[in-house]
């Protein structure tokens, strides 16, 4: 189990366009080449798990994502288990939580992420609900408690819809939406989270003994501060060749984000 004590690295396999989306290119093994290398490589890094997600699918459905998606993202998340001895999460973009949390329970995933596992946001799909009630109880459904579900407050590349605070979500979360930890990102992909909205998050999440991960902007510059507040961090583009999350997963620029926190 991916313990999250202070100082964890969650490094992302961001899976290229997989078939049925609009770049797909025809090579499915390609797919899966990419993504061991980039686990792989994460692994000895010395990150301290691995997320597995469908970044290239972009535009993302909404919310369910067809039976095909599902398919294709159990067997990458099957041959990264096989591959590595690291815990390994799911996200099914856009926020489809029963998708990943049946692909983690699956190929014996740990944790998965949800984007928007309480309220309503809006966002470049449309409009996005919460659907807590159900992902909490499909955990128990299909014998998959151990399974964590890490969830966002104020969600990338998303507006909220109403009025709530930092703090109200946050606790809605963790009260309401039962999550397992609560990730705190900045307003886009490896964009800087903010540290106040951070320390807030945490000092709120602490109270229930619930840890704080950093889920955007993570830096060799900044990893070492946002530790000093969050519990973890999971970090995608500043592990890339150039810094480019759609890049493979650069091994010098893993190492310096390990070594920096």
């Amino acid at each position: 189990m991916v313990r999250i004590d202070g100082s964890t690295i969650i490094g992302m396999v961001h899976l290229k366009p997989l078939a049925g989306a609009p770049e797909f290119d025809g090579d499915r093994e390609a797919i899966i080449d990419r993504a061991l290398a980039d686990a792989r490589t994460l692994a000895e890094g010395g990150v301290d798990a691995v997320l597995v997600e469908n970044f290239g699918d972009a535009p993302f459905y909404p919310d369910s994502v067809p039976h095909h998606v599902v398919a294709e993202m159990t067997r990458a998340g099957t041959a990264i288990q096989n591959a590595i001895d690291i815990p390994v999460g799911i996200n099914v973009l856009r926020n489809d939580a029963t998708a990943a949390l049946s692909v983690a329970a699956a190929t014996g995933g740990e944790f998965i992420r949800v984007n928007v596992h309480t309220g309503a946001k809006v966002t470049d799909q449309g409009r996005i609900d919460g659907r807590a009630h159900e992902t909490i109880r499909l955990r128990e459904r299909i014998d998959a408690t151990n399974v964590r579900v890490f969830a966002d407050v104020g969600v990338k590349h998303a507006s909220a819809l109403g009025a709530a605070s930092i703090a109200a979500e946050t606790r809605d979360l963790i009260e309401r939406g039962a999550v397992d930890a609560v990730i705190v990102s900045g307003a886009a992909t490896g964009e800087s989270t903010d540290t106040d909205e951070l320390q807030t998050v945490t000092e709120i999440a602490h109270q229930a003994s619930i840890p704080v991960l950093v889920g955007s902007g993570a830096t060799p510059d900044t990893i070492d501060e946002l530790l000093t507040i969050a519990d973890g961090a999971i970090v995608g583009s500043a592990m890339k060749v150039d810094g480019n999350p759609s890049n493979p997963v650069d091994e010098d620029r893993v190492e310096e984000i390990v070594n920096a926190r």
